[in-house]
């Protein structure tokens, strides 16, 4: 297969890039930037991977059509590049929400919108976006990056019934906290948060997350493993969920009702701010 993946040159869309690769696909591994690949572009040659390099920036109409110039090539799309705006919702103007909505949601979009006539016309293709355990979940401080992730679920499951007859699969992947890759250093937090009393807040609910870590930390080389599951094999569910705190918040909250659901949270991190 040859598989797109946006957001490559860093955290799962870099190790997806090498596992996908690993199994003997063709990779085509876009970034912003190309200076970010060095890494990537040097452990494919090495071991000898089929992992090609392009620009693409998912905010940027003409770089996604160049980029893309024939989409009929590319088999599979994989929607990671992304990140997060932290703050409390009444702190977040229009220009940082638009950031992150340009970003997270019609960034996939267009890339979506690039593929999807010649994928009609000849009967196949693949859509793997990637979520977020917030696109179902959201917490505090995270009502923007988890908009943008409820938005991309909405999108996601109305283009699984209008895609499927035309036998184009489409995948979510739902990870959950993976401190160990570069996310963090990428959020993007509004003018004044720091030394704020919403900083405090955050900074605290931050610390009491880690009651829902259990043992070592989380490998984002699962998440990795779980998107080329949902690439690869057509019996892959339309939503994999990714990590033990994932796990345990979408099924706390599926089974209750909200007001229990947040009593049970505040009572298993002993959050009470």
């Amino acid at each position: 297969m040859r598989i797109l993946i946006t957001g490559s040159n860093s955290g799962f869309g870099r190790l997806a890039s090498l596992t996908l690769a690993r199994q003997g696909h063709h990779v085509i591994a876009t970034m912003r930037s190309l200076d970010k690949g060095a890494a990537l572009r040097d452990e494919a040659t090495a071991e000898g991977l089929e992992i090609e390099l392009r620009q693409l920036d998912v905010c940027d109409p003409d770089s996604i059509d160049a980029a893309l110039s024939d989409p009929a090539e590319i088999d599979a799309l994989v929607n990671n590049a992304g990140f997060e705006v932290q703050g409390a919702i009444e702190t977040i103007d229009d220009e940082l929400m638009q950031r992150q909505l340009d970003t997270n949601v019609l960034g996939p979009l267009r890339l979506i919108r690039a593929v999807m006539p010649s994928w009609r016309a000849r009967g196949h293709g693949v859509v793997v976006n990637v979520s977020s355990v917030v696109g179902r979940a959201t917490s505090p401080f995270g009502g923007a990056y988890g908009a943008s992730k409820h938005a991309l679920e909405a999108m996601s499951e109305a283009l699984y019934w209008e895609a499927s007859p035309a036998g184009i699969r489409v995948r979510v992947i739902e990870p959950g906290r993976f401190p160990a890759t570069d996310f963090w250093s990428n959020i993007v937090r509004p003018d004044g948060w720091e030394g704020s009393t919403f900083e405090a807040k955050a900074l605290s609910l931050r610390a009491a997350l880690t009651a829902l870590d259990s043992g070592e930390p989380s490998d984002p080389q699962s998440v990795a493993d779980a998107i080329a599951f949902a690439v690869t094999d057509p019996e892959a569910p339309f939503r994999t969920v990714v990590g033990a705190d994932a796990n345990l918040i979408l099924g706390a909250k599926s089974s209750m009702s909200f007001e229990d659901f947040e009593r049970a949270m505040r009572s298993t991190i002993n959050w009470y701010e």
